[in-house]
């Protein structure tokens, strides 16, 4: 049961202390991409420590369950994990607040798929009501541009198994030659990626546990760093000037660049700074030790796991 314990405060140390590290340094706005890997293996840490700890839990409160977890075990394992130390009662409790838990977090990741899905299915009747195939015309496969009328310039992606790629007239009237093409390698940069999954799970554990630190710096982190891997995407083949102009020329109406209104869109003068600064990448030797160092979080709950039964086997 100790081992439970200890993978229990482990979680709770890397959910509170991990945004505030990945926070104080500058590197992610300059390696988006590497962030966002980083940033999962954290998540996936927090929720491994949570797996780990109720199965030894449920191992600790009843045989049934002992019998499962330990099932090719030998015995001296089983006694290395000192699982009857604690009794039955106190285990059973946090099996079955880490198990509530576990289910919490498919019913968000639930609920949150299928409100997107439904958002998704509003937005392409939208699309087929304000922009039909013509007659004779039929629906091609893959990805597919649709031209809207609007009087609002706006670009965006509209995932699914036929992605769509939503460009107003508005916009097309106000962005001309490379600058459009940087909209829409900035779009196709997001369908390509998936961000989407992303998206969607960052916001269901931070809709699901709203007090967890990690799970809100998660979220918040995913939605802006999606958005600078997208606009890295479209600097490689329009260049960071066009890119920076095309989301100027994009949102100037909107009052983004207004340093004292609360907008939506508040993170778009960062992205325009950023682009026009041009920061150099980081080395390829710390950006591969920053993929090692990332890849290794998630290895440090299944070690105190096991570490009990690996020093019984000798």
């Amino acid at each position: 049961m100790m081992v439970a314990l200890a993978l229990i405060v482990l979680g709770a140390l890397i959910a509170a202390t991990a945004p505030r590290v990945l926070a104080r340094g500058s590197w992610p706005d300059r390696e988006p991409v590497l962030a966002l890997l980083v940033w999962q293996c954290v998540v996936a840490a927090v929720l491994l420590c949570c797996v780990l700890a109720m199965a030894l839990s449920g191992a600790a409160a009843w045989q049934a369950v002992r019998g499962h977890v330990f099932a090719p075990a030998p015995s001296r394992v089983v006694e290395a994990y000192g699982l009857s130390a604690f009794g039955e009662s106190w285990p059973a409790v946090v099996a079955v607040v880490l198990a509530c838990g576990g289910v919490w977090t498919a019913v968000m990741l639930t609920r949150e798929i299928h409100h997107a899905r439904a958002r998704r299915r509003a937005r392409r009747a939208e699309l087929l009501t304000r922009a039909p195939l013509l007659p004779g015309e039929e629906a091609a496969p893959g990805e597919r541009l649709v031209v809207l009328e609007s009087e609002r310039p706006d670009a965006w992606w509209l995932p699914g198994s036929t992605p769509r790629l939503v460009v107003t007239t508005a916009a097309l009237r106000r962005l001309r030659g490379r600058r459009l093409d940087a909209v829409l390698a900035h779009e196709r940069g997001h369908l390509r990626a998936r961000h989407d999954w992303l998206l969607h799970c960052s916001s269901a554990l931070a809709a699901g546990f709203p007090r967890v630190p990690v799970f809100r710096a998660f979220r918040d982190q995913v939605h802006r760093l999606v958005e600078l891997a997208a606009d890295d995407v479209a600097s490689r083949h329009c260049g960071r000037l066009e890119v920076a102009l095309a989301l100027v020329e994009l949102n100037e109406d909107r009052g983004v660049f207004d340093p004292y209104a609360s907008h939506p869109g508040a993170q778009v003068p960062q992205r325009v700074d950023r682009l026009l600064r041009a920061a150099p990448r980081l080395t390829v030797v710390r950006r591969l030790r920053t993929t090692a160092l990332a890849a290794l979080v998630p290895l440090v709950p299944l070690l105190v796991a096991f570490a009990p039964g690996l020093r019984a086997l000798g």
